[in-house]
């Protein structure tokens, strides 16, 4: 198991970035969450497999929401004990 943070810059916030991230997790076996920043960024915390977690991030960079990531910061976080399922938070 491995838990991510990751903040995402660029045309992110707007644009359905939060909603589109939620329904590709529901296609892995991962929890988390995603917000928007007062800064303009995103923030998603993601935990799983490692396997699961890799393919669910290369998704998100790589796959429809790739036009909209200019950068990426991605940092490995202490497990979360009580992350249920995967919620937009704000």
């Amino acid at each position: 198991m491995i838990a991510k943070r990751v903040y995402f810059e660029g045309k992110v916030q707007g644009v359905g970035f939060r909603y589109t991230t939620k329904r590709i997790a529901m296609g892995f076996d991962v929890v988390g969450s995603i917000a928007n920043l007062p800064d303009g960024r995103v923030c998603l915390e993601v935990a799983g497999d490692h396997e699961e977690v890799d393919d669910f991030m290369e998704e998100v960079k790589e796959g429809e929401l790739s036009g909209f990531i200019r950068e990426t910061e991605i940092e490995e976080v202490p497990l979360p004990v009580d992350w249920l399922g995967f919620e937009i938070v704000r």
